[in-house]
């Protein structure tokens, strides 16, 4: 089996790493370009994935092919093309459980074979902006950043409460630097369209937009 994935740096080891012992083919690529012109890859990993027409267009090229893109905001009812959504934001895809999205029913059978047989867990859930795991993180996030607007804490004293009081793994701002906070803004923005909820934190934006105007906003 040849697997094809394209990824950035950070997201290239975690994947190195998630398909360590595999006795399939890997090939990574770093650019769209590349990645749309290799025709004889069994699956293709899409993990640096955007929603802007220009590299739809390229994508298009393998609507036959069994295509996995990392679109946590986007869904597939958005982005009219039969491949499988996966939530590939750091930190994700190295967990037990892969999250996924498919509209397209062979497509989706196709997906669960070469899961089972590279011994990947996963699990299809509706094809909504976040999947579940995601939209869950980025409301706590955003809570965090109420408070920290509130002036109720600090970013190091929400942390160690929140991985003290409820046991998870991260604290919330420590959860943003390794997701990226432009990637939790953006879902934030997809979910507020449709539920008060989600509303964004006033401060959670002005470092977004601090972030952007040092040009790094789309960075992990």
């Amino acid at each position: 089996m040849k697997l094809l994935v394209l990824a950035n740096s950070i997201l290239k080891e975690e994947v190195q790493q998630k398909f360590v012992g595999l006795t399939a083919s890997i090939d990574y690529v770093g650019s769209v370009d590349t990645f749309t012109t290799v025709d004889n890859a069994d699956v293709y990993f899409d993990f640096d994935f955007n929603n802007e027409a220009d590299r739809l267009e390229k994508l298009n090229k393998l609507s036959t092919k069994l295509v996995f893109i990392n679109a946590v905001e986007h869904t597939l009812t958005n982005i009219k093309l039969p491949f499988i959504r996966m939530n590939a934001w750091p930190g994700f895809f190295s967990r037990d459980i892969f999250e996924l999205a498919a509209n397209d029913e062979p497509q989706k059978h196709a997906a669960e074979k070469i899961l089972v047989d590279l011994n990947i867990g996963y699990r299809f859930v509706p094809d909504i902006p976040g999947f579940i795991s995601a939209r869950v993180v980025a409301m706590i996030i955003n809570e965090a950043y109420f408070t920290l607007q509130e002036k109720v804490s600090t970013k190091a004293e929400i942390d160690i409460a929140m991985k003290l009081g409820t046991n998870y793994p991260y604290g919330p701002f420590e959860w943003s630097k390794k997701i990226g906070l432009g990637n939790i803004y953006k879902l934030l923005v997809e979910l507020q369209k449709t539920d008060k909820r989600y509303h964004i934190s006033k401060a959670l934006e002005e470092e977004v937009l601090n972030i952007k105007s040092n040009g790094s906003y789309f960075k992990y």
